[in-house]
């Protein structure tokens, strides 16, 4: 894979007339604001979790374990399959919308697309927080993994297509870094929630999701549509004023020029996704488009996103204390996106992804071995765990988190969705987001039984 030069065929590499407007940073900003629905449910999901009121009411059983019964072992306290259902039920749902959102995103354009996501992560908001049984929930769920599948279907696509070629990197990592947000501030209102005496914490935590579905709702309203998208859809002078406007210069012909051959091309393909599968030339991107989904979801990251908490108390942490730790894994991961902001234009995606995966695959084992030496396969530490053993274990797993945020975590979205041709490029970016959704599916479904069963020698895969 090299390094730093991925770019969609009709693009050809070619640095057009134009400069950055301001329009442009505040569009893209705008845009990558998707990525803080998808940020948020993941560290929404743990926090929750792990707060007794919330178990009590829907998951009895998992409360009895970790909360009254001290025979059960550490390792296997919320080994629940219902419990797990409650966290990856939406990655089937979005893995699905994913294809839908490819069809939806081609015919009726990205803006459309990221508008349609916002509307069902609201309506899944706000199932979420009225719920008063399982099945609620699990449809709220569901809802709010259409949106997802749907957001991230069409923000990376928007924002390859809408920055200018030497800013498409930072602009695309954007999206990532409000993925990153989005997990923060999940943390943060877990954190506060989880203090509110009354027991309905969980209900305001989980309805906070209607606000980052707000958010990304009305910017698609105030956004324009990309000219790829416009000319795709046989709106050639509109994508023209608007290529004017993006770039800040009346010269655009060469980029459109070269938009229209691309879009004709793509106009001549009546089904993408047989070609996207068939045809060789577009097998190294139906390649990169599965396999870096694939690698991203198997490094583990989820596995600290979504289950921070509850890890945590696993490990011995009260709750708030637990709450805590999520907060400044959170804060880390936000910290850490920024060097890729300033990073992946500058030395490309190689030497990041290489950097990273060292990194990840290093503190992850510390952190298996840290967990192992305190509580072996018994999961019974005898007194209480040091508070600089908690630190250790913190600030490593503070590292692999860090490693990930400037490495595989945003380049996983920017590089598939930069690779691909107009003709192919909803499809590929199909298969990224499904590709991506059915691993976050079997690693939030199996962590919790793999670690009763496997107990510390089991850690996430290294990248």
């Amino acid at each position: 894979m090299a390094g730093g030069n991925f770019m969609g065929a009709d693009e050809g590499g070619c640095e057009y007339p134009g400069k950055l407007t301001r329009y442009v940073a505040l569009t893209c900003i705008m845009a990558a604001m998707g990525g803080l629905i998808f940020g948020y449910d993941i560290g929404i999901s743990g926090g929750v979790t792990s707060m007794d009121p919330f178990l009590k009411l829907f998951f009895p059983s998992v409360y009895r374990k970790e909360a009254l019964d001290t025979s059960t072992n550490q390792y296997c306290k919320f080994d629940s399959q219902l419990l797990t259902l409650f966290t990856s039920s939406l990655y089937v749902a979005a893995l699905i919308a994913s294809f839908v959102a490819s069809f939806v995103s081609k015919k009726y354009g990205r803006k459309v697309t990221m508008f349609l996501g916002g509307l069902f992560f609201l309506f899944g908001a706000v199932l979420n927080a009225a719920a008063v049984h399982i099945s609620m929930l699990i449809l709220g769920r569901i809802l709010l993994g259409v949106g997802v599948g749907f957001a991230n279907q069409s923000v990376p696509i928007y924002l390859s297509e809408i920055a200018p070629y030497k800013y498409r990197g930072t602009f695309n990592v954007l999206f990532q870094l409000a993925i990153t947000v989005g997990i923060l501030i999940a943390n943060i209102v877990n954190f506060l929630t989880n203090k509110i005496s009354a027991g309905w914490g969980w209900r305001v935590s989980l309805g906070g999701a209607a606000v980052p579905a707000l958010v990304i709702l009305i910017s698609s309203l105030f956004l324009d549509d990309t000219p790829s998208s416009l000319i795709q859809r046989g709106k050639s002078e509109e994508a023209e004023q608007l290529l004017k406007k993006i770039r800040g210069v009346d010269n655009v012909d060469a980029e459109l020029k070269d938009l229209v051959e691309a879009s004709e091309a793509s106009n001549k393909v009546e089904h993408p996704w047989k070609v996207l599968l068939r045809v060789r030339k577009y097998k190294p991107q139906l390649i990169l488009s599965t396999l870096i989904p694939t690698f991203q979801q198997l490094t583990g990251i989820n596995v600290i996103m979504f289950y921070a908490p509850v890890l945590f108390q696993t490990l011995g942490f009260k709750a708030n204390a637990s709450l805590m730790s999520a907060v400044i894994t959170g804060a880390v991961n936000v910290g850490a996106t920024f060097i890729s902001v300033y990073c992946t234009d500058r030395y490309g995606r190689k030497v990041l992804l290489l950097t990273g995966g060292v990194l990840m695959c290093v503190f992850q084992a510390l952190v298996a071995g840290l967990i192992g030496w305190k509580f072996g396969t018994t999961g019974v530490v005898a007194t209480v765990l040091p508070q600089s053993y908690a630190i250790l274990v913190v600030l490593c797993i503070c590292v692999f988190v860090a490693a990930f945020a400037f490495s595989w975590g945003p380049l996983g979205w920017l590089i598939p969705s930069e690779i691909s041709p107009l003709e192919v490029r909803s499809a590929a970016q199909s298969v990224t987001v499904s590709m991506n959704m059915l691993f976050t599916f079997a690693v939030a479904q199996v962590f919790l039984k793999v670690l009763c069963w496997m107990k510390s020698s089991l850690q996430p895969l290294c990248s």
